[in-house]
């Protein structure tokens, strides 16, 4: 809990206070700091302190953006609580516009919680997390797909921890999937020490998608009022919630022969059994190969590349009971979904209320699905 001070990356902010700056986690070859800019809001009331993280991989800047409006959208009167905003993590492959640390090809999202006498990435993970993320009460960590991807607006979280299934429902996104994230990850290093953190996915690497981060900036709210560090602001619920594990759930797709891939299914993300989702050809339409939908169901990720090999994957798919399927249909007979493909897996806004609780509200868990678990990769 915050009190008159926040101490992180070596310096104080009291309360009250708002500063940016930019701390220094390791250097170049060429010895030159890296320095990661980091914003600090510290409320004029007591609260938790909450960290927001982008850019673990260096490609994906949805979540830069989104910490660069949330940074300056909050003043000190706004909160109870602070922020502690970290807009990227892996400088150097942010520089570089790679997912991985550049030369060394470390993912840094595999290092944590880091060590200060080893590699580059686990040097940075440990800076990181000894300087920030050991100092806050819980977090938000965005990411988008990696590069020829895209992936559906949702959150990745343990929902075994009851405060984690707490802040991954506060989010507001109709689709969670389960599971601890791999070893080595930020929000597994950081729930195994009680620091309760989900992943935001959402979209592509390389580029701001408007849609993605108007909605997000909606769910970041939504979060910070569960946990009253906004203690006036409503709470967001997506309509309805499907929390995805194992058994037969969830699958990626993939081709089973090589050749040109187009996409069949959409505009929108529900596709019906039997439903003809890509056709794989060869430069002479000789050998084609459609890939139909296995159930009624959720395209949650799909490649964005026009070739494939055999055995790659082409679509992260979910199946979806027929009391989602409804309501989904309901919201693309209302147009919400008009531009769901073409907008990047746009996602409708999200409806608000003040006040919920997850255990009793029975309306908010006749539309949810939890069943086992499994690991996730972020």
């Amino acid at each position: 809990m915050t009190t008159q001070h926040v101490s992180v990356g070596g310096r104080t902010i009291d309360a009250g206070e708002k500063q940016a700056f930019r701390f220094a986690c390791s250097e170049t070859y060429h010895d030159d700091e890296l320095e990661i800019p980091v914003t600090v809001i510290n409320g004029e009331s007591e609260g938790p302190c909450v960290f927001l993280t982008a850019a673990v991989h260096g490609d994906e800047l949805n979540g830069v953006k989104i910490i660069q409006e949330v940074a300056d959208h909050y003043d000190p009167e706004d909160l109870h609580g602070a922020l502690v905003c970290l807009h990227v993590l892996n400088v150097p492959g942010f520089l570089a516009q790679q997912r991985y640390i550049p030369i060394y090809d470390e993912d840094l999202n595999r290092s944590f919680p880091g060590n200060a006498r080893t590699t580059m990435a686990k040097r940075l993970a440990n800076a990181i997390y000894e300087e920030f993320i050991s100092k806050c009460d819980f977090g938000l960590d965005f990411h988008t797909s990696t590069r020829n991807r895209t992936t559906m607006y949702h959150v990745r979280a343990d929902m075994r921890d009851p405060a984690v299934e707490r802040l991954a429902r506060a989010f507001g996104t109709s689709v969670i999937l389960d599971g601890e994230g791999s070893q080595g990850t930020l929000r597994s290093v950081a729930c195994q020490d009680g620091i309760p953190t989900v992943t935001v996915e959402m979209g592509r690497a390389h580029r701001f998608q408007t849609a993605h981060l108007d909605r997000a900036l909606h769910c970041v709210a939504s979060a910070l009022a569960e946990h009253e560090v906004l203690p006036n602001q409503p709470v967001s619920w997506p309509g309805w919630t499907r929390v995805i594990a194992r058994g037969g759930e969830k699958t990626w797709l993939r081709a089973e022969t090589g050749g040109l891939v187009e996409m069949e299914w959409g505009p929108h993300p529900l596709v019906e059994d039997g439903e003809p989702l890509f056709t794989i050809s060869d430069h002479f339409k000789n050998d084609v190969e459609v890939i139909h939908a296995p159930s009624t169901g959720l395209v949650v990720g799909v490649l964005e590349n026009a070739v494939a090999y055999p055995g790659h994957p082409l679509c992260h798919f979910v199946t979806v009971d027929k009391e989602t399927a409804d309501i989904i249909r309901d919201d693309i007979e209302r147009g919400v979904f008009d531009v769901y493909r073409e907008g990047g897996f746009q996602w409708p806004e999200p409806r608000w209320y003040a006040h919920h609780e997850h255990e009793t509200d029975s309306a908010h868990a006749g539309n949810t699905r939890d069943t086992e678990r499994e690991d996730r990769d972020d």
